[in-house]
């Protein structure tokens, strides 16, 4: 019996590991492991603890369809994870375990751990290489070195794609039935976690729903992805990075059905061509954590980064968190985040970039609190975001390139149809004035139920540049 163990990977189709596990004539079985106590200790979003919960669900049908049944358990951490799954594959009768890798550090040790306890029981174990377009390693420089920036590491990228097959793996076929399968269905428990879940009654988490949604949106939108991605007011990005990030959905069925729909996926102008950059931009940030191990306990991916002397003002934190700094486009980009667990892209690029250059709190701060509100959190891509923002990561935009929270506002949101649906104190702000709406109010002696400006950005940024220059400038330590 073979004994498939999901993680970030939950779907039937184009899984490696299932289909390997599906390959000989062996009945096979399905588990995953809730552990709670390491989801605190990653700050996992309830909201994206809901959607797992919700896509066990589905997932437990879909592969009940093929005979094969889904356990669901639990254990507090990875550590009494690898312990479960021995024991597990022990009182099953399993002859050996599949998995999907998965690159950060924890699960790393995790991985290594069980794989040790099920091979002293004399059960075999596979891990495959799935979450990617390309295997972390796979990617080098002509010099055989990992890439630290990302479009050079692109264009390789799409030189690889020119001469490889990413078609996805089908479903496996129905398996045959047995006794012993039909014992361990009827011994299924519903599936409910322990740790806290938000409700996703906005993001469908069958097979079908969500590959439609691919199909709907590679046939509909983007084309326009290019031209559309930057501006919140806009349906213009897929939203199709929560199903990415818990795996109900690959990076390999995303491009299949971007090829499929965009023939001219190549030509560097396209929306199609944009898109794609995106998947790659995922396959960077998880080839930076996997081949750099600092970066999952906390570490700057740039030494100097650790010198930063950073203000870390709690109340002005707690004023970002609860999007109450008195910029409209970052207030509003919060109470999205806040209220539904996703943000726009360009918007999480302006708030990180007011948090680290405007109030000078360590890019750390807003990393854990991101994770633990958003529903897509992928630990490799939000790391990458924040240290580009804070200027501390690969690809980073230089120290003294600096966001400036108003005229980001007015750029990507210029009538302010954004922010009016987020801050309901600022409706009846007129067109472009709302991103500075305390200037209208005390021209036209109106009031507002809208907090001032926390920072002045001007003295921010010389603020933030001194400090950033001192680090970089900071004498190296001798060995």
């Amino acid at each position: 019996m073979h004994l498939v163990w999901f993680r970030r990977d939950l779907r039937c189709l184009d899984n490696r590991a299932l289909h390997a596990a599906c390959e000989a004539n062996e009945l096979v079985v399905g588990l995953f492991v809730e552990t709670p106590d390491q989801w605190a200790a990653h700050h996992m979003a309830p909201i994206q603890a809901g959607l797992i919960e919700a896509r066990l669900k589905a997932l437990r049908d879909e592969l009940g369809a093929l005979n094969i049944p889904l356990l669901v358990t639990r254990a507090a951490d990875y550590k009494r994870a690898s312990e479960t799954v021995a024991t597990l594959a022990n009182s099953l009768n399993i002859n050996a375990v599949f998995v999907n890798r998965e690159y950060e550090l924890n699960e790393q040790n995790r991985d290594r751990q069980a794989q040790q306890q099920v091979e002293a029981q004399g059960i075999d174990w596979y891990a495959y290489h799935d979450r990617n377009l390309f295997a972390p390693g796979t990617i080098r420089s002509g010099k055989g070195d990992a890439y630290k920036v990302f479009t050079p590491f692109k264009k390789a990228c799409l030189r690889a794609l020119e001469g490889m097959d990413q078609s996805p793996l089908k479903a496996p076929a129905v398996r045959a039935d047995d006794k012993r399968l039909a014992a361990i269905f009827a011994s299924l428990e519903p599936i409910e976690f322990d740790y806290p879940t938000k409700s996703v009654s906005a993001w469908p988490t069958t097979e079908k729903a969500i590959l439609d949604k691919l199909r709907t949106y590679c046939r509909e939108q983007a084309a326009d992805y290019k031209t559309h991605r930057d501006f919140p007011a806009i349906e213009g990005t897929s939203q199709l990075s929560p199903y990415l990030a818990i795996g109900a959905l690959s990076p390999r069925q995303c491009l299949a059905r971007l090829q499929s729909e965009h023939p001219q996926w190549r030509e560097p102008d396209s929306g199609a061509a944009t898109w794609l950059s995106e998947l790659i931009w995922r396959d960077f940030y998880q080839e930076v954590s996997a081949q750099n191990p600092s970066i999952s306990k906390k570490h700057c991916f740039l030494e100097w980064g650790e010198s930063v002397v950073w203000d870390n003002d709690n109340a002005r934190f707690e004023a970002w968190k609860a999007g109450k700094t008195g910029f409209p486009i970052v207030d509003a980009a919060m109470q999205q985040l806040n209220t539904t667990g996703w943000m726009h892209n360009r918007l999480r690029m302006i708030v990180a970039s007011f948090l680290t250059k405007d109030l000078l709190i360590d890019w750390r701060w807003g990393e854990d609190y991101f994770m633990s509100k958003l529903i897509d959190g992928d630990f490799a891509s939000n790391n990458g975001g924040w240290q580009w923002s804070a200027s501390v990561g690969t690809d980073a935009q230089p120290y003294f390139r600096i966001f400036n929270p108003t005229t980001q506002g007015e750029r990507f949101d210029s009538d302010g149809r954004f922010i009016r649906r987020w801050l309901s104190a600022l409706k009846e702000v007129p067109g472009k004035q709302i991103h500075q709406p305390w200037s209208w109010a005390e021209k036209y002696a109106q009031s507002l139920d809208y907090p001032k400006p926390i920072v002045d950005h001007a003295k921010q940024r010389k603020q933030a540049l001194a400090i950033f220059e001192a680090a970089k400038n900071q004498p190296k330590e001798s060995a």
